[in-house]
């Protein structure tokens, strides 16, 4: 659906017209397919950009961009590269149920091989992407679905923002809210909440790149705040979320005025009712309580 159809979110809308169909490629709606024949691409010298019209059906490509994708270059004795990136919506949308709902920061952070980006802004999605693709390693490029109506500034000259880079949304000294994706956005909210009720000026984190992680930032921060909530929409269970955690409580331990907390979806399938999805997902209020928990308010 990237060519004729513009792309199921409008993504790629114009670029058949302006590139015709050499260079954008409608496929069959299969992932493993498409996905090898983009890897392949890549080892012979191309960049190809594969979208999945949501992670979720990357499941089906796993071995693809696993076995081949993230392993060839080291397998090869760096004689191969694989400069490829694999983008599409992430996380929950509005209603998409168990199925089309997940959060794969997890999954593909867990594997060396690979770059995870996930911008939380549309200057941060440009300018990843670019970077993305002038790459020669395969890229996790994961945006959130929710994210594609969100307007904001983006400069029209030549900006590429690097990986492992990143950008403090908001600064305090009462706590370090390290989050990315859609819950950056819930997290800026907590943090203005927490700010006029409370007078805690929160520091807000964004990371952009989960492969590479900017850890001075985050360190950097916490030494500053002496306490940290780190927000994601993955489920509890490992994933970055943790690592992160990990990192504080092991590099800035005696900075620390409180245990590192986590708000993230609840473990459960993602549930198909409005009202049982928003309890799901981290929320303002969920953010606010784990903050002012460390805070001691």
């Amino acid at each position: 659906e990237v060519g004729h159809y513009d792309g199921a979110y409008k993504v790629s809308q114009g670029l058949l017209k302006e590139f015709g169909e050499k260079r954008v490629i409608d496929t069959p709606i299969a992932e493993a397919g498409f996905a090898g024949v983009g890897i392949g691409a890549a080892m012979t010298g191309l960049r190809p950009v594969i979208e999945f019209m949501t992670w979720n059906f990357s499941f089906v490509a796993f071995d693809q961009i696993i076995s081949n994708a993230a392993k060839t270059y080291s397998m090869s004795g760096g004689t191969v590269k694989v400069p490829i990136v694999f983008r599409g919506p992430n996380g929950a949308a509005a209603q998409v149920a168990a199925q089309h709902s997940h959060s794969v920061d997890p999954f593909y952070t867990n594997i060396p091989g690979v770059w995870v980006a996930i911008p939380s802004t549309p200057r941060d999605a440009k300018g990843l992407l670019k970077t993305a693709i002038r790459m020669d390693d395969p890229v996790i490029f994961l945006e959130g679905e929710t994210l594609y109506n969100l307007s904001g500034e983006v400069p029209d000259e030549e900006e590429l923002i690097p990986f492992g880079k990143a950008r403090i949304g908001r600064e305090g000294d009462g706590c370090t809210i390290v989050a990315w994706g859609r819950p950056y956005h819930t997290a800026m909210q907590a943090a203005e909440k927490l700010a006029k009720e409370h007078g805690l000026e929160c520091e807000v984190v964004d990371p952009r790149t989960l492969r590479p992680l900017d850890e001075d930032a985050i360190l950097e921060s916490v030494r500053k705040t002496h306490r940290c909530v780190v927000v994601h929409e993955h489920w509890p269970y490992g994933g970055p979320g943790a690592e992160i955690v990990d990192l504080v409580q092991r590099e800035a331990f005696d900075d620390l005025d409180a245990p590192v907390l986590r708000v993230g979806s609840l473990d459960v399938p993602m549930p198909y009712a409005t009202n049982l999805e928003k309890l799901v997902l981290p929320t303002v209020e969920r953010i606010e309580a784990a903050v002012r928990n460390v805070a001691y308010l």
